[in-house]
């Protein structure tokens, strides 16, 4: 079975993914981050230049992400795991080959919950220069998601409030997935 979290950066799909893993009730549980599919040549996906004149990946465009790849490591986990759980801005975009079951989750948070999150973790933990990830949310992160990420709430099975606790929201999925009994025929 194939479970995708999608939802804007800091939403806490990546905490929501963890937990799924934890306390699904099939084993094995196969993860997959998109953030790990970015591409990382300037051959591929959008760059553009930033205030030094540096080319930088614009990771908030879906053409970034190596759909590809993240589809075939999709359909390798499918073939050894009960569940795989792809989360990431554009999760909801992979299409595997393999037949199995599927359940599209859009985790919700209001933008100025998730650029608090988007400081916390990025600037205060990691230190990344603050002005600069303003700077991006103002000048185009904000846009891409209106764009990119908001309109698939709409193809989603289930629309999830962010700022729950993962565990709560875990068993919220669980018990969604279970109605449509996806977990019985996959």
């Amino acid at each position: 079975m194939l479970v995708t979290l999608t939802g804007g950066a800091g939403a806490g799909k990546t905490t929501l993914a963890v937990a799924l893993a934890t306390t699904a009730s099939q084993a094995p549980v196969r993860v997959l981050h998109g953030d790990d599919y970015y591409f990382d040549i300037p051959e591929r996906g959008v760059w553009a230049p930033d205030e030094a004149g540096i080319l930088r990946l614009d990771v908030g465009d879906p053409r970034s992400m190596d759909l590809g790849r993240l589809n075939r490591d999709t359909d390798t986990a499918l073939a050894t795991a009960s569940v795989v759980i792809v989360d990431g801005l554009f999760a909801r975009r992979v299409t595997p080959q393999v037949s199995c079951g599927r359940f599209d989750v859009f985790v919700d948070l209001p933008a100025d919950l998730r650029l608090a999150r988007k400081i916390q973790r990025k600037c205060l933990r990691d230190g990344f220069p603050l002005d600069v990830l303003l700077r991006n949310y103002l000048q185009s992160r904000r846009t891409a998601h209106e764009e990119h990420v908001e309109p698939v709430r709409d193809e989603c099975d289930l629309v999830v409030d962010g700022s729950a606790a993962a565990e709560s929201l875990a068993q919220q999925v669980w018990s969604a997935i279970a109605d449509t009994e996806l977990i019985h025929n996959s």
